[in-house]
């Protein structure tokens, strides 16, 4: 590993300060530890390196809770080094028992409290991490760290797993499958984060093209068929009304690489799981409480998907066009992705006139941090960008990571432009990691959705005919807060301010803020959707 997040204590300085010293090795010494196991899991994604991070123990370790456990749930692989409380000492301030709290959020405890197996444990905590893809927490002695190993020979986690062995399905799976597609007339494949990772976008889109269907991805890696004509938008509760038109059509869903949670398929409203053919090199067989798909197919997504083609044209299936689903890949480019209006007028900006400005003045090749909370619906409808390009994390549903990610995915590659995406209340929870972002010389473009609330709770709560007042805290300054830990801060009021602030930002060289004051009156569709089923 080159690239480490931190915050020294006690229980992990000796450590943390020794590898932070190598030249090869880039630290980002943060202010929070949730911060630092943020940052690290944006990373990893970013990347797709094992995400490391160092916190000290006891009180370091229990800030981690739900950092820790958003990373389980999106099962991103990560190493995080945590002291523990000296195995010398008979009694320690910051002692607490710390592998129920690691188990609990899901992740994996490795404890190494002697130096004879401290090369061990180290080896262990990355092949886990690569092979599971699950985060695992190190823990260390603080004593133990003091010690020196003397002369050692570590075998890095690469060097002892196998290569990659990419599976293709048997030839009756294989012709399984072709029956189901030549027996369906309207068919989407559904690319997740499995078809990036193997290089399948290309065949997905040579089998839509043979069989006349629709391509979708889901949110993770939208734009993963960015510029194809036959693209119908991503995939889930955020989608555009005319993806959601381009389901409804659908009788068969391909679902490549990706373990179809509940999000993707919008609380099954989308498609159902008898439409759905699994094809994936590990299925998850149940997922989010139900069994997602009726025909699970285990292979690797471009060797699969290569294997179909070449069935499917040796046996001379053609599909007749009983649908136009370029016109509907179209509409999502052309047309609004929400069209509800509000008779009343609007104090602030529309969110959605306001993500279609953004998405015209905002470079294609900049990346795109999308954040939790109401404004993620909004943040999600920007296009024109590649999957690379695009990253979120929503898989706990916590609000309160987005500065953190996008600093990580910043450190990824500082030479690239990132904008965040966030709601007002979700940044202001890791407001100081401001400070850590231009201390590290980091480039990034923070785009505030204010409405002066939590948006999600004010709406549930007006749904539900109960007072506001616990959610809604006015839209302060976050401008001049942004200006005092030292970035370039304004207000916005109007989308024409826009083209001036993106050329000021892209000539300069630090990082900036742009509070932009939205209207607490538009609903996001997939809240309308959740209020009225509380009903």
């Amino acid at each position: 590993m080159r690239t480490i997040f931190g915050l020294s204590g006690d229980g992990n300085m000796h450590w943390e300060a020794a590898l932070a010293d190598l030249p090869d090795v880039r630290a980002y010494h943060v202010r929070h530890e949730h911060a630092a196991c943020a940052m690290a899991t944006a990373y990893a994604l970013a990347s797709g390196e094992v995400g490391v991070a160092s916190v000290t123990c006891g009180p370091g370790l229990t800030q981690l809770m739900t950092a820790l456990t958003t990373a389980v749930q999106a099962r991103i692989p990560l190493v995080v080094f945590a002291g523990e409380a000296p195995v010398g000492a008979t009694w320690y301030n910051q002692y607490v028992d710390q592998a129920p709290y690691v188990t609990a959020c899901g992740a994996v405890y490795i404890a190494a409290r002697d130096k004879k197996v401290a090369l061990h444990c180290v080896q262990e905590a990355f092949i886990t991490a690569r092979t599971r893809k699950v985060p695992v927490v190190l823990g260390m002695p603080l004593d133990m760290q003091q010690e020196s190993l003397g002369d050692f020979n570590y075998v890095p986690s690469l060097d002892v797993l196998p290569p990659a062995q990419p599976v293709t399905p048997s030839a009756a799976m294989l012709k399984l499958v072709v029956d189901r597609i030549a027996g369906a007339e309207r068919v989407i494949i559904v690319g997740g984060r499995g078809v990036l990772a193997s290089g399948a976008a290309e065949a997905c889109q040579r089998l839509a093209d043979l069989i006349d269907g629709g391509l979708s991805a889901t949110l993770p890696v939208r734009g993963l068929f960015n510029g194809h004509s036959r693209d119908v938008g991503f995939a889930g509760g955020f989608a555009h009304e005319a993806t959601r038109e381009a389901f409804a059509q659908a009788d068969l869903i391909l679902a490549v690489g990706t373990s179809l949670t509940r999000h993707t398929s919008d609380l099954n409203t989308l498609f159902r799981p008898e439409q759905v053919i699994q094809i994936d090199s590990n299925p998850q067989i149940v997922r989010h409480g139900q069994v997602p798909a009726a025909l699970h197919v285990i292979g690797d997504a471009r060797l699969t998907l290569e294997a179909l083609c070449h069935e499917l044209e040796t046996a001379g299936v053609k599909r007749k066009a009983v649908w136009d689903v370029q016109a509907i890949a179209k509409r999502v480019l052309s047309e609004p992705a929400d069209t509800v209006e509000y008779g009343e007028p609007l104090t602030g900006l529309d969110p959605r006139d306001l993500t279609a400005a953004l998405d015209s003045a905002l470079p294609k090749d900049w990346a795109l941090v999308n954040s939790a909370g109401h404004s993620a619906y909004f943040a999600s409808h920007f296009y024109g960008r590649n999957a690379s390009d695009f990253l979120t994390i929503r898989e706990f549903g916590a609000i309160g990571n987005g500065l953190s990610y996008a600093i990580g995915r910043a450190a990824y590659r500082p030479e690239q432009p990132v904008v965040l995406i966030e709601g007002d209340g979700g940044f202001l929870m890791h407001i100081q990691e401001l400070e850590t972002l231009v201390r590290s010389g980091l480039k990034l473009l923070i785009i505030i959705y204010n409405d002066g609330a939590y948006g999600s709770e004010i709406h549930k709560l007006r749904a539900d005919g109960i007072h506001e007042r616990g959610a809604v805290f006015g839209y302060g300054n976050l401008a001049a807060i942004a200006r005092g830990f030292g970035l370039d801060g304004h207000i916005i009021t109007d989308t024409a301010q826009l083209p001036d602030l993106v050329r000021s930002f892209e000539e300069g060289t630090g990082s900036a803020l742009w509070d932009i004051r939205i209207s607490d009156r538009v609903m996001a569709p997939t809240m309308r959707r959740q209020t009225k089923r509380s009903k």
